[in-house]
């Protein structure tokens, strides 16, 4: 930081500029994928609730929506506030999100292959779930987002909740507006912070 005078604030300098530039793109992008993922959860909650022709999951599908496009215009609006502080990344922090995302598509679709070979479908929504829960651990010190071990921990309970009643023996339907929906309201919930919080 350089300053022309005692009473002038100060400039911020490049390197500051470029931190604070990737931690409004980093928020943005947490802000976009978050409530999108919040979305495709909604709309697999709303598949439990009926046909395609009542009216329960077309209001799901609708509210989901809105909450999604909300979120995405908080994030992204111009008047946004800027974050408290800027990200301070580990080195390679690229590279580990890479590794952590590939690592967890791999793990959903070992999920799928695994629930479909045994014969239990409804395992797949709280499979995934837990997948998806487990994480955001890593990415909350890659991103250096602390709020991303609150997601990880309330989606690993949405599993959890998903595999007891699995293991209650309640409808697949069921567990699915449970699982879906849970898992929906973390991940909006985690994105409205980003874009109201930073």
């Amino acid at each position: 930081m350089t300053s022309t005078s005692p009473t002038t604030p100060p400039t911020p300098s490049a390197t500051d500029a470029e931190c604070l530039a990737l931690t409004r793109n980093l928020r943005r992008r947490g802000v976009a994928v978050l409530s999108v993922f919040g979305l495709m959860w909604a709309v697999a909650a709303a598949s439990g609730t009926g046909s395609a022709t009542d009216v329960a999951p077309l209001a799901i599908e609708v509210a989901a929506l809105l909450i999604t496009a909300a979120a995405i215009y908080l994030g992204y609006r111009k008047g946004a506030a800027p974050s408290p502080r800027t990200v301070d990344l580990p080195a390679n922090w690229a590279r580990g999100v890479g590794i952590v995302n590939t690592v967890e598509l791999a793990a959903i679709f070992a999920v799928i292959a695994a629930s479909n070979a045994a014969g239990r479908p409804e395992v797949v929504p709280v499979g995934i779930a837990l997948v998806v829960g487990l994480h955001f651990f890593p990415l909350a010190r890659l991103y250096d987002q602390w709020q991303y071990r609150w997601t990880a921990s309330l989606l690993t309970v949405v599993a959890v909740a998903g595999f007891v009643l699995v293991a209650a023996g309640v409808a697949s339907e069921t567990v699915r507006i449970v699982v879906g929906l849970g898992s929906a309201v973390v991940l909006w919930a985690s994105s409205y912070h980003l874009a109201l919080r930073g």
